[in-house]
């Protein structure tokens, strides 16, 4: 049979073997930090490069590499690389490929944490940042310097969900010579693959739609051989952040359901977003699948769907938030997203400096996997109640 390309036969086929571990269709978790040699032969033939044989579970581990295949292949990319955390894997890919002295440019309203290691760490190596919407390709040209080292994308961006034209954008750097990363975690590869469209890196927090349970920290980096496995032998390696074999079959259960999750979660969120749009109480809904949305004819071109995470913009004060908050009873009030729960969070209550350029009536909502209707009339009480 041919190597499996579809999502559904990947993640359930793909680098699996029940031959070799007594039959079992789950593959067992190798969790052992050291693997034991033969020979001084087999171990010297491991140095050598022979990938036959493990040696250190902090380099290579049996379960994370299933992990990784899979993913690989999800994204049509030649390699993986797996790490403990997603912000673990974005600051191993952004160390990894800048240098001193140089400059990256960054789309606006990106993940915190990597706001924070722009603004925080970058500067410690004499490296300069600017950050744009990069609606078009020529936003982003417009920024490039001389020293432009890397172009950094998130599309769409985790708050107001914004989108860039990852074509035209990937096109514009390649023609240059400099590296184009995306996070790719909202729409996960099942509904965007953006090294199709001219991308080099994508990373993800596994975190959140990957593994799907609110039950790991995860994180990936995936693309050509030649750039993961540069991250994967100096900065994975040397900074320690390698993903543990227990998270790797964690993460592997949840990859096996990630297609059937994902059409859930997208039709639950459109159902929810498409009441929130037509609600008195609600200003504005932020969601790239909604004809509303200034940029939905883009996200139909480079994505085949839409995950479970948007916001809306309420009709309200602050404390009308608070009231509004308090009052959910299905939704949980926290940071995360993309597991089988439902998530709210108002971005007032957040930190400060992050939540500067943004409305402070802005909620992020997560759809999880309950009846839509059920988080409606959820949302129906707790609108009422903020007056």
């Amino acid at each position: 049979m041919d190597r499996p390309r579809r999502p559904r036969t990947v993640v359930t086929h793909l680098a699996e073997d029940p031959s070799r571990y007594c039959g079992a269709v789950t593959p067992p978790i190798f969790e052992t930090s050291t693997f034991a040699f033969p020979s001084v032969e087999a171990l010297e033939a491991s140095y050598a490069g022979d990938p036959t044989h493990y040696r250190y579970s902090r380099g290579r581990n049996p379960t994370v590499e299933l992990v990784e295949a899979k993913l690989a292949a999800l994204e049509g990319g030649e390699a993986c690389a797996c790490f403990g955390s997603g912000m673990a894997a974005v600051s191993a890919t952004l160390l990894g490929l800048l240098r001193a002295g140089q400059h990256v440019v960054a789309v606006e309203n990106l993940y915190s944490d990597t706001y924070r290691f722009l603004e925080e760490w970058a500067p410690r190596f004499g490296i300069t940042r600017t950050y744009v919407r990069a609606h078009t390709a020529g936003e982003v040209e417009e920024a490039l310097r001389p020293t432009t080292g890397l172009v950094y994308l998130e599309s769409p961006t985790s708050l107001q969900f914004d989108l860039q034209d990852v074509r035209a954008i990937a096109a514009l750097c390649r023609a240059r010579g400099i590296p184009t990363v995306i996070d790719n975690s909202w729409a996960t590869p099942y509904f965007q693959r953006p090294l199709a469209l001219g991308v080099d890196l994508c990373v993800h927090s596994a975190t959140k739609y990957l593994g799907g349970h609110s039950d790991i920290l995860a994180g990936a980096v995936v693309g050509p051989a030649s750039l993961v496995d540069r991250i994967r032998r100096a900065e994975r390696a040397l900074l320690g952040g390698m993903l543990a074999p227990f998270e790797g079959w964690l993460l592997l259960r949840g990859l096996r359901t990630l297609p059937v999750r994902m059409e859930a979660h997208q039709a639950s969120a459109l159902e929810v977003a498409r009441y929130l749009e037509g609600h008195p109480r609600v200003r504005r809904v932020h969601h790239p699948g909604l004809p509303s949305h200034p940029q939905h004819a883009l996200a139909r071109s480079q994505m085949d769907g839409t995950s479970g995470l948007f916001s809306v913009e309420l009709d309200t004060d602050v404390q009308g938030i608070r009231r509004f908050g308090n009052a959910l009873r299905l939704f949980y009030l926290g940071v995360s997203w993309g597991g089988h729960e439902s998530l709210a969070f108002p971005v007032a209550a957040s930190d400060p400096s992050h939540r500067k350029s943004l409305p402070p009536t802005l909620v992020r909502l997560s759809i999880g996997l309950e009846d839509p209707a059920d988080l409606i009339d959820d949302l129906e009480q707790a609108l009422r109640a903020a007056g």
